[in-house]
């Protein structure tokens, strides 16, 4: 799986790179099929940078999470938190899909 971090309008600091690429080394554990994961800070409003995050999922279109906010740690962790509740909805479709549980057929 490939990790790809990219800043506009700055730079991020090593330590800060290793921060985010520790967290986002996690997102496979939620779902195994990754096979990219990239991640692009935009520092232009210092006092709110925005960081959007695709990952590429194999058999699948891209997963996309965009979070603005005053601090840069918390825009990670908010996108990190919206893009595990895609992957964990699309995971539950998935696997309810093989299961045969669909809830329409049920019903009628």
């Amino acid at each position: 799986m490939q990790i790809n971090i990219s800043a506009r309008h700055g730079h991020l600091s090593e330590a800060t790179r290793d921060k985010i690429v520790a967290k986002l080394e996690k997102l496979p554990r939620m779902f195994e099929r990754l096979t990219a994961i990239e991640m692009t800070v935009d520092l232009e409003h210092r006092d709110s940078p925005e960081v959007e995050l695709q990952v590429s999922a194999e058999h699948k279109k891209d997963f996309v999470a965009t979070v603005r906010a005053e601090d840069l740690m918390a825009c990670v962790d908010q996108v990190l938190h919206k893009l595990e509740q895609q992957l964990r909805r699309y995971k539950e479709k998935v696997q309810d899909r093989h299961r045969g549980n669909d809830v329409r057929h049920e019903e009628g």
